[in-house]
């Protein structure tokens, strides 16, 4: 590490990760360390194809008949919580190229989609003479950025798996490394998908260009996180909101925080804010807008995460938002959501009102707001993730998305 206008950085992915250990944020895991020192070999044989680019040509004609070798890259998998993203946000954040890109898998292979139809498009319209779009468009995203880091790589969609050789294979040539996170190993991707032995062939592309190494450990450090950090915090103040905000950058792992909106027939539910599968909201976002249970059901079917801010308490004169929260919680704990609040009182403080069917529904309502804080909760959450990342990994076709997703930025 080195010292830069009287601050300290760090240069490597181990260096990082050492201090992230002397600092307490995580504890020290063998693999991990095993993770960091590959990532900083890769980097370092990407610094150094990145110093041969920049030679001159006739440097390079003289010096060797063969330009240098191509960068194997990365492919790690695991389990869910064992550190693999945040390992390899380490790598991207350090790594000393101007042309890299960090992209989620499923985001990146709907790009490639849109630019395939616009080239069919485009040689329809006689403006390029190609009729195969794979190589201009792997030329073009390889122009873009020659270093490829995919956070989530799984194949689902069969569209996807039938171009997938043909197109890295396209990306290779072009001398793109790859850097990539995945619950499962190359060998299990696209399990059991339609056409499958159209598909093995990227398998062996994939291990000929990237190295493959597991990221297995005994522990969860997303749950151990997790156990330490208040799901319920009273009362909704100043500093309710602090550690409100702790949770969220632990829990998201820094991750870009972006105003999203669900499309759900023909009008928007605005998510103020998100992260991957995590949603942050107010109060007021949710219970004092006219929303009710579809609204409810598509926040729940898109985010795994749910944190809410300045919960008040309810009397008399607030029946509707009563009832809006009470068909929130009970949406969010019927889909197993993680839930992560400030609140003006205690659960069953926080309605007010003596009388109305309200008061018995709101009994169930602070009993299971009481449960959703619970160890057994949180494992069943995780053990629930871990299995839906097996099955997203491993289906045949994706399920339909509903709602819509607009993403702002």
């Amino acid at each position: 590490m080195h010292l830069r206008d009287g601050l300290q950085t760090h240069v490597t992915v181990r260096q990082r990760y050492d201090h992230l250990v002397v600092s307490g944020a995580i504890e020290r895991d063998p693999v991990q360390e095993r993770i960091a020192a590959a990532l900083d070999r890769l980097s370092d044989e990407i610094s150094a194809k990145r110093l041969a680019q920049k030679s001159s040509a006739l440097g390079w004609l003289f010096a060797r008949k063969q330009p240098p070798a191509a960068v194997k890259g990365l492919y790690i998998h695991g389990g869910v919580g064992r550190g693999k993203t945040m390992l390899m946000d380490m790598f991207f954040e350090l790594m000393p190229v101007r042309r890299k890109r960090r992209v989620h898998f499923n985001d990146f292979m709907a790009e490639v989609q849109d630019r395939i139809q616009k080239h069919r498009q485009a040689r329809k319209n006689g403006d390029v003479k190609e009729d195969d779009p794979i190589p201009p468009v792997a030329k073009a995203l390889a122009e873009q950025a020659w270093v490829l880091c995919f956070d989530e790589f799984s194949v689902t969609d069969i569209a996807d798996a039938m171009i997938l050789s043909r197109l890295f294979s396209a990306l290779f040539a072009n001398g793109v490394v790859l850097v990539a996170t995945s619950n499962v190993a190359p060998e299990n991707l696209y399990h059991d998908g339609l056409n499958r032995q159209l598909f093995a062939p990227f398998i062996a592309i994939l291990e000929r260009h990237a190295q493959v190494l597991s990221l297995d450990s005994d522990k969860d450090y997303r749950l151990e996180k997790l156990a330490r950090t208040p799901v319920y915090v009273t009362p909704a103040d100043a500093a309710a909101d602090q550690m409100l905000d702790q949770a969220w950058q632990a829990m998201t792992r820094g991750a870009p925080t972006a105003e999203t909106s669900l499309t759900l027939k023909g009008r928007k539910v605005v998510v103020p804010a998100a992260a991957g599968d995590a949603a942050r909201f107010n109060f007021a976002d949710l219970c004092e807008k006219p929303l009710g249970a579809r609204d409810f059901l598509a926040i729940a079917g898109r985010f795994s995460t749910l944190f809410i801010d300045r919960i008040p308490v309810l009397g008399e004169g607030r029946r509707n938002e009563a009832k809006r929260f009470i068909l929130l919680i009970d949406t969010l704990y019927d889909h197993h959501i993680r839930l992560v609040v400030s609140a003006e009182a205690a659960p069953h403080k926080l309605y007010a009102a003596k009388r109305g069917v309200e008061v018995f529904e709101f009994e169930r309502t602070a009993s299971r707001l009481i449960e959703m804080q619970s160890r057994d909760w949180l494992e069943d959450w995780t053990e629930r993730q871990q299995t839906k990342a097996v099955l997203e990994a491993t289906q045949t076709q994706p399920e339909p998305l509903s709602p819509t997703i607009d993403t702002h930025t």
